[in-house]
């Protein structure tokens, strides 16, 4: 295989743009492995009563990842985030204004491998956030599992993370000051296996757990999608049916989590490696469907506004994919 190198004349800019994304694919994939591993090795060492501290931080601290978390401005300020969105580049494009006097769930869409414009618009403030939605905390929530390894789970609810679990949503939607706003990657895991350039299939057609959580807190919901999200990555062919797919979904139904094999290109080539292409992603914020609370919802009013967030969702798609390359016949299916 021929390798395309980089040239040795890239604006430095491009350089730091390159090690912005290099550290979060780092984050992504390895660091909670790291920060594991080095909470083990200090329990083993002469410094074992740091992390005796330590765990019972943790004890005290167990519930904070599903009451809405640890968020931290400096944090989602930091620098290295700016470099990160020039890297794609990565835009977030609001529609209409939100009033902060309700909460929302985004649903975001598509998953994406790495979910990297969920990231980078709601975990920062890279994009504007704030500025865009005055009065508005985003939350992007992530399984629960994560939740669980020492000083990564610190690390990550800096950025606005919190757990998927229904208890935690049910928190930030139930706050009656108003203003929060979870951020759902609706397709989840199964989602992450069929990413890859020009996939518009979502999974949503059996996703209703959120619609009624909605319901019986009276909180908006808001379509989101992101053009070019499933652009920054090549997987390996896995379609339905085949031995590699069928190990990726038994190996997800063990571990709560996707194994999709991605490549894309490298740090100093671009012809294999796990950093993602320079693709452009824009996040578009549609309008918010009103929700009038219902404590016990019941199935028929579930799935009318299911319908209906299908419907908004299919309309947002259809009414921008000519600004963003998407050719007119091409559209959304949900699965």
């Amino acid at each position: 295989m021929k390798v395309d190198f980089a040239p040795l004349n890239i604006p430095l800019r491009r350089r730091i743009q390159t090690i912005a994304v290099l550290q979060w694919v780092f984050s992504f994939l390895m660091l909670a492995q790291f920060c594991l591993a080095g909470f083990i090795i200090l329990a083993l060492s002469d410094w074992w009563v740091l992390a005796v501290l330590y765990a019972g931080w943790l004890w005290l601290d167990f519930d904070t990842p599903v009451s809405g978390g640890r968020r931290s401005q400096w944090t989602r300020n930091w620098r290295i985030w700016h470099h990160f969105r020039d890297y794609f580049p990565l835009s977030l494009v609001k529609t209409t204004d939100l009033d902060p006097r309700h909460n929302y769930i985004f649903g975001f869409h598509p998953h994406g491998v790495l979910v990297a414009g969920a990231f980078g618009n709601f975990c920062t403030e890279a994009t504007g956030f704030s500025a865009l939605f005055p009065g508005l905390k985003p939350h992007l929530l992530m399984l629960p599992f994560w939740f669980r390894v020492p000083l990564f789970r610190d690390y990550i609810m800096t950025g606005g993370l919190v757990s998927s679990c229904k208890n935690s949503l049910s928190y930030l939607l139930s706050r009656p000051e108003g203003g929060h706003v979870a951020v759902l990657a609706i397709g989840g895991a199964p989602e992450a296996l069929d990413a890859r350039p020009g996939a518009l299939k979502l999974q949503l057609l059996k996703r209703k757990g959120f619609i009624k959580l909605a319901l019986k807190h009276g909180a908006h919901l808001v379509p989101v999608f992101s053009f070019g999200e499933n652009e920054l990555f090549d997987q390996v062919p896995n379609p339905s049916g085949s031995s590699l797919r069928s190990l990726q979904e038994r190996l997800q139904c063990i571990m709560g989590v996707s194994l999709p094999l991605f490549h894309a290109r490298g740090v100093f080539q671009y012809s294999f490696g796990l950093m993602p292409y320079r693709k452009s992603i824009h996040t578009i914020v549609g309008e918010p469907i009103s929700v009038v609370q219902a404590p016990s919802p019941s199935s028929e009013d579930i799935d009318v506004l299911h319908g209906k967030y299908m419907e908004a969702l299919s309309e947002l798609f259809e009414k921008n994919k000519h600004l963003y390359g998407v050719p007119d016949d091409r559209h959304i299916s949900f699965i």
